[in-house]
């Protein structure tokens, strides 16, 4: 009983901190839409990084890959690096130019940024909308999921208690000051996580004998588990690693980061965040991995008779004292709630900016629709799935199957009608839905692949279609003008 008080008091503390930031942030806002939206583009690198990395990394990183590590071995660190690679590639030659262009065509959404005004624009933000509140609506009910789940282990909570707590303090820090509140707590959560992922790696490694111990043990339960080379792999390593690095650019796709990119305070510092926040976000997943391999060593049960997903907490209930019980407690949180504030967010300015513009300049309407993302993610979240790495990884690629390659056409400033642009979008979708649920090839290439090469196949057939008819066309004028 004295424990759990311990676990409960840090985790309260952690709360309160956080609720204390969102607020704080207040002070620092305008009562604007703009301000709310993108925190009139004035947020600091460091504060840029630390929140695009917790808000990138999610329950994915302290349940679904801890849980992913646990079951499959070593082989993991291959999502890690592959990831890596694609989100550092997609931020290196796309989101300055995002920030650029998004503020010279005053787009504060990234619907509004992919329609840019063109003739049939509103028909691009409709659709582009809809997309990022059905499949960002999941996703951040799988945040909530993902911190309901840490709870349950820690103090036995129903679910259901743990989803509303969730949406609860999201919805204070959100109506604090929008995506700045979100920014600021977004950062403060990172810190946390960090912290909590090192210490519990540190302890568990310790536990287990040292590095060398580890992997003596690993090898003795199933050699697979420290072979680095990927099981059941049909088509080779090449293309399932691909696959992985295409996931990871899949983050041009993702509207709760991108909007991270567009409210930086300049474009010529996007690369000292991306340093930044790669650095982090390094740190964090390696060390996942290694409290997942640790956590198969010290807590084998789980394969069998348990959830692989609640290896880290569960693990750190056998190996910490309980205020840093606590603290892994909020680690986990800090990790849903910094994704799930940004995505709720995200779909709140789709409605209100986007499908509804005439209330876009209604700083009460825009929070209004908020308070009502806020319901509808909570439905979702109670009646939903609870593996948490399923419903992340295909509402990821749902999302940068499906806006992911025109934001890069649009990044680059290169021709696209109305129609092609709808038409890029749903053939993304249907791609990776086909891929993933049809053909059920995602465990051999991650779907992110097919769906973000079909949509800039149909974008190149059009192209090719286009300068057929213009040449027909001039070859036409050609001739009645020799008459």
């Amino acid at each position: 009983m004295a424990n759990q008080l311990f676990v409960a008091a840090t985790f309260i503390g952690f709360l309160v901190l956080i609720v204390s930031v969102g607020i704080y942030s207040s002070t620092r806002k305008q009562n604007t839409t703009a301000d709310y939206i993108l925190a009139s583009r004035a947020v600091s690198p460091w504060l840029t990084a630390l929140s695009a990395m917790s808000t990138g990394q999610s329950g994915l990183l302290f349940l679904g890959q801890v849980g992913f590590a646990y079951k499959i071995g070593i082989s993991s660190i291959w999502l890690v690096i592959g990831w890596a690679i694609g989100d550092y590639l997609a931020w290196l030659f796309f989101f300055k130019r995002l920030r650029q262009i998004s503020e010279d065509t005053s787009s504060d959404t990234v619907s509004a940024f992919l329609a840019q005004n063109h003739s049939g624009a509103r028909w691009i933000s409709i659709v582009s909308a809809v997309v990022i509140i059905a499949f960002l609506g999941s996703y951040a009910a799988s945040q909530l999921v993902a911190g309901s789940k840490a709870l349950h282990v820690v103090f036995g909570w129903d679910y259901s208690l743990g989803i509303v707590l969730g949406a609860i303090i999201v919805i204070i820090y959100c109506f604090s000051g929008g995506v700045r509140a979100e920014i600021w707590t977004d950062a403060a959560q990172g810190i946390v996580m960090i912290a909590s992922l090192l210490l519990l790696l540190t302890v568990a490694i310790a536990k287990c004998g040292g590095i060398g111990e580890l992997w003596t043990k690993l090898s003795s339960i199933d050699s697979q588990l420290v072979n680095l080379n990927p099981k059941n792999l049909p088509l080779g390593f090449v293309p399932f690693f691909i696959g992985w690095i295409v996931a990871g650019f899949g983050v041009v796709g993702q509207p709760h980061i991108l909007v991270r990119a567009m409210a930086i305070d300049s474009p010529n510092n996007i690369n000292r965040a991306l340093n930044i926040k790669t650095i982090c976000a390094l740190i964090n997943s390696f060390s996942a991995i290694g409290i997942g391999l640790t956590a198969r060593v010290l807590l084998p049960g789980l394969m069998t008779g348990g959830d692989p997903e609640l290896a880290l907490p569960y693990l750190a209930g056998e190996l910490l004292p309980a205020i840093f019980v606590g603290l892994m407690l909020s680690g986990v949180f800090a990790a849903t709630m910094s994704t799930a504030d940004s995505q709720i967010l995200c779909c709140s300015a789709a409605i209100t900016q986007d499908i509804f513009p005439q209330f876009a300049n209604s700083y009460r309407l825009v929070k209004l629709g908020t308070l009502t993302v806020a319901m509808i993610v909570l439905s979702i979240a109670l009646a939903g799935d609870n593996n948490v790495f399923l419903f992340v990884t295909f509402s990821w690629s749902a999302l940068a199957s499906a806006l992911g390659p025109l934001l890069m056409l649009r990044v680059w400033q290169f021709p696209i009608t109305t129609p092609v642009a709808i038409l890029m979008m749903v053939a993304g979708i249907a791609a990776a839905l086909s891929w993933n649920l049809v053909l059920k090839l995602s465990p051999i290439v991650y779907e992110v692949l097919p769906g973000m090469v079909a949509g800039m196949l149909v974008y190149l057939i059009a192209r090719i279609f286009t300068k057929k008819r213009q040449m027909v066309e001039d070859g036409r004028g050609k001739i009645e003008g020799r008459r």
